[in-house]
């Protein structure tokens, strides 16, 4: 028994437990930003392997040769001499007839007029010099710090840093700096680089390496993420505590409709701020460690754009003035004889997201009753698993449905009161005499139109209700999407008249535990029915 109550307990924190790793803005002892591997973070594309196995063999006029380093020379005139000549323990090479010349340390730019300065003290004229680098030597350089295989790696000592970086894997995106990168030779610090540099301007130093330099990839500092109107949506690294907006909108590449930027600030409590700035504001608001930063167009325009789809011969895409109406719209539409403008839909963005929530919180609603619900006998209990595990999987398909937004446009409501929105979309449906009858009937179909007909008799032309059938939940859906409710349960009175292109949907009965949860699962299969016009099975 205490191994259970233990059991329980653990499983009581494990649940309860806080995943420190996806806290954006914390930081280490050493003061540096803590980020989830998960995170999009600048410059991590840039070690895919694509730099380990390139040997780089180019000229650098600044190189220096070392030790090892192999010189072609061709002299030619009064004494001919070809050779590839490597520099010695003494940093030198021999050439016949003139003797020893020092290269240790000179610059590769500079190689041909030492060598020539040195001919020219054994033959004053007609002997010519021609001197180049054949090959840079092998070296052995440590890559350490914050990279994911730290490890001595042999290349060329023209080889760059990202070269020596990609060989060890690249630099450890969770905490590692990409813009404090410090090559040390003999224990002293040689050279800085900060690959924001190569990253977005395409710079990059070309230091000589030699045998025993070590790469030391420092921390990350502090980080800021951009996103929103911007060419790169990335986590940023910043060199210094602070960092201006301005530096940031460059680094993430605004876009020309930018105009302001929403700024989420971590504080020391756990706590944030919320602030709003214009571009023109961006060079004095200074940003911290953890900051989240929203790039957005704030604009207003004078037209808004709307598509007409379904049955006619004008455009599909119009530009209208804001303020336009369904009317306005209507008389630039140019209907054909099969269009059935009477019957003109709008679905609108804006209508389909509510409905989308609206559907979202019963289906949540509904999965804690399923869950929740007790049981009152073991046997009972086994039933409600089974009845559980249904549900579930009736919550999962119900969640990938997507509500079309469709505005019901009542009899007593004219077009000219109709305001149309930036991205409302028209359907102008075909005219149509049948009349589809789906969900628990024998066999849903779709039947021609009958004047005067009752919906019993097309009811009765889909083979009648089936078992499953809830009579009392029969949708009528006219052409231009208004719902109606038919009870065609015995003893109900008054029956819809059918109308050509209507669809008739017979849902299915909703049988649950309790009373809220029969009446909650009947309301989420009518919202699904009217938003969509399709019958979810259960």
């Amino acid at each position: 028994m205490k191994k259970i109550i233990l059991t329980l307990i653990s499983a009581m924190f494990c649940f309860a437990a806080i995943d420190v790793g996806t806290i954006v803005g914390n930081s280490d002892d050493n003061g540096a930003v803590l980020i989830n591997d998960n995170e999009n973070v600048f410059g991590s594309h840039l070690f895919k392997g694509n730099f380990a196995n390139v040997k780089q063999y180019m000229y650098n006029p600044d190189y220096r040769l070392n030790i090892g380093d192999t010189v072609i020379l061709k002299m030619w005139g009064a004494f001919e001499f070809e050779q590839a000549l490597s520099v010695d323990s003494q940093g030198n090479i021999f050439i016949p007839k003139v003797g020893v010349v020092k290269l240790l340390g000179v610059r590769n730019g500079d190689i041909l007029s030492v060598i020539t300065k040195q001919v020219k003290k054994i033959y004053k004229d007609n002997v010519f010099v021609y001197a180049d680098m054949e090959a840079y030597q092998n070296v052995s350089v440590f890559v350490t710090g914050n990279v994911n295989k730290p490890g001595l790696y042999e290349g060329l000592s023209s080889d760059s840093l990202i070269q020596y970086l990609d060989k060890a894997s690249g630099i450890n995106s969770q905490y590692g700096s990409f813009r404090k990168i410090t090559i040390l030779r003999n224990n002293k610090s040689f050279k800085q680089i900060d690959l924001y540099d190569f990253l977005i301007d395409g710079k990059m130093e070309l230091p000589a390496f030699r045998s025993g330099d070590v790469i030391l990839v420092d921390s990350v500092g502090p980080y800021i993420s951009a996103k929103g109107e911007v060419l790169r949506e990335f986590r940023f690294e910043s060199k210094q505590e602070f960092m201006s907006l301005k530096e940031l909108a460059k680094l993430a590449g605004i876009k020309p409709t930018t105009t302001n930027a929403i700024v989420k600030s971590y504080k020391n409590n756990n706590r944030f701020n919320i602030n709003s700035y214009d571009l023109e504001k961006f060079k004095d608001v200074f940003l911290r460690a953890g900051d989240e930063v929203e790039f957005l167009p704030e604009y207003s325009a004078d037209e808004i754009r709307v598509s007409v789809e379904g049955e006619h011969d004008g455009l599909h895409r119009l530009v209208l003035k804001k303020g336009s109406t369904l009317q306005d719209l209507k008389d630039k539409i140019v209907s054909n004889p099969q269009s059935n403008i009477e019957a003109i839909q709008i679905f609108r963005k804006s209508v389909a997201t509510v409905q989308k929530s609206l559907l979202d919180a019963q289906l949540k609603e509904l999965e804690t009753l399923a869950l929740t619900t007790p049981s009152v006998s073991s046997e009972e209990a086994n039933v409600r698993v089974q009845e559980t595990k249904a549900i579930l999987e009736f919550i999962e398909r119900a969640k990938k449905v997507e509500p079309k937004g469709q505005i019901t446009i009542n009899e007593k409501t004219t077009a000219k009161s109709i305001i149309l929105e930036e991205g409302d979309i028209i359907n102008i449906p075909t005219l149509s005499n049948i009349v589809i009858v789906q969900g628990e009937v024998g066999i849903p179909g779709a039947f021609t139109y009958l004047e005067g007909q009752a919906i019993d008799k097309y009811i009765a032309l889909a083979g009648g209700f089936s078992q499953r059938a809830n009579k009392s939940r029969v949708l009528v859906i006219r052409a231009n999407g208004k719902a109606e409710n038919y009870d065609a349960s015995p003893f109900s009175f008054g029956k819809p008249k059918i109308q050509a292109g209507d669809s008739i949907l017979i849902l299915p009965k909703a049988e649950g535990k309790t009373l809220q949860y029969t009446n909650l699962l009947t309301q989420i299969l009518y919202h699904v029915a009217i938003a969509t016009k399709v019958i979810l099975d259960i």
